[in-house]
């Protein structure tokens, strides 16, 4: 099979090889997916780069997330999920990633992907919807909560967004630009600020004086603006670790009697995440999440697709192979 791979950090135009490598076969408990689209996110890029570097067993083919179909099943796996739809998470925790015209995955990370979700939207979950759902939910349910997520534009922000709208929560947001508006706006925010204005916490107060869950993906830029909207009630959530560490003003936290809860989803409990891939996937069948904006590379222009996450590129990077 064609796949993207590499087998040591560096630069994508350095280390990315595109070359036939041997089929994986699918071991017990595990299935094999023909994938459709591989799903890039910044951790991707991260792993690739040696900044968060991982061991390789001779090589890695990237990417964690992506769709498709199953086309074989280990042992100890229904064999009825042959044909199957479905999305996959954490795929390259192996060095099975989905960069590759086959892949494979522990059957239970490879979710049915219902008929109302395209192979787009399906290669838009898993890092960023599962993220934002434990963001969410690890504290609590949240019918009748505010919520504010930090970078609603983003693909983490925009799940956020829906998977809390769908909760039955009320929704305030921040953007950079009207571009990044208008998306936060589509995902259904209720309140879309932009916090570069001076009255952008005016704007946030009079929507919730005291927010009951902030979602952040930059809390060095953000705690000051996060602790003027805190209280009892209040759990800010951070998923990013960006720029340098925040330094934390612990009497305004004490004072706030704020919570702080910080996510990486690999080392989320496997309970925990199973059933985030679980109610995402009903999410996915009651029309309740969509698609971020695709840009489309071929398994060739593999280098092109990392530069592009890299650059910060709004919306979702994919690959099809």
């Amino acid at each position: 099979m064609r796949a993207a791979f590499y087998d040591r950090t560096g630069p994508a135009s350095e280390v990315l090889q595109v070359d036939e490598i041997a089929k994986p076969e699918p071991r017990a408990g595990e299935v094999l997916v023909r994938v459709a689209i591989s799903g890039l996110n910044p951790t991707d890029v991260k792993t690739r780069s040696g900044i968060t570097p991982r061991p390789i067993n001779g090589f890695q083919i990237p990417h964690q997330d992506g769709s498709g179909t199953i086309e074989a099943v280990g042992d100890g796996v229904d064999v009825k999920r042959v044909g199957e739809r479905v999305w996959m998470w954490m795929a390259a925790v192996d060095r099975f990633g989905t960069a590759a015209q086959w892949c494979v995955q522990p059957a239970e990370q490879a979710t049915h992907l219902d008929d109302t979700g395209s192979d787009a939207l399906g290669a838009c979950l898993g890092i960023p919807a599962m993220t934002a759902h434990r963001c969410l939910f690890a504290d609590g349910p949240l019918d009748g909560a505010a919520v504010l997520v930090a970078g609603g534009a983003g693909a983490v922000g925009h799940y956020a967004i829906e998977l809390a709208k769908r909760a039955g929560a009320r929704v305030a947001t921040t953007v950079s630009n009207d571009e990044k508006a208008g998306l936060a706006k589509a995902a259904g925010a209720d309140l879309v600020v932009d916090y570069r204005r001076r009255d952008a916490l005016d704007e946030l107060k009079d929507f919730s004086p005291v927010m009951d869950r902030i979602v952040e993906v930059n809390l060095p830029a953000n705690v000051d603006l996060d602790l003027a909207l805190a209280g009892p009630s209040t759990t800010v959530v951070t998923y990013a670790a960006t720029g340098t560490d925040p330094t934390l003003p612990i009497r305004r936290c004490m004072t706030a009697n704020v919570s702080l809860r910080f996510v990486l989803l690999y080392g989320v409990p496997r309970p925990a995440l199973l059933a985030a891939a679980s109610d995402i996937g009903i999410a996915v069948s009651e029309r309740a999440l969509s698609e971020l904006p695709i840009h489309r590379y071929t398994l060739d222009e593999i280098v092109a697709a990392h530069e592009a996450v890299e650059a910060a590129t709004v919306g979702k990077v994919v690959v099809v192979p």
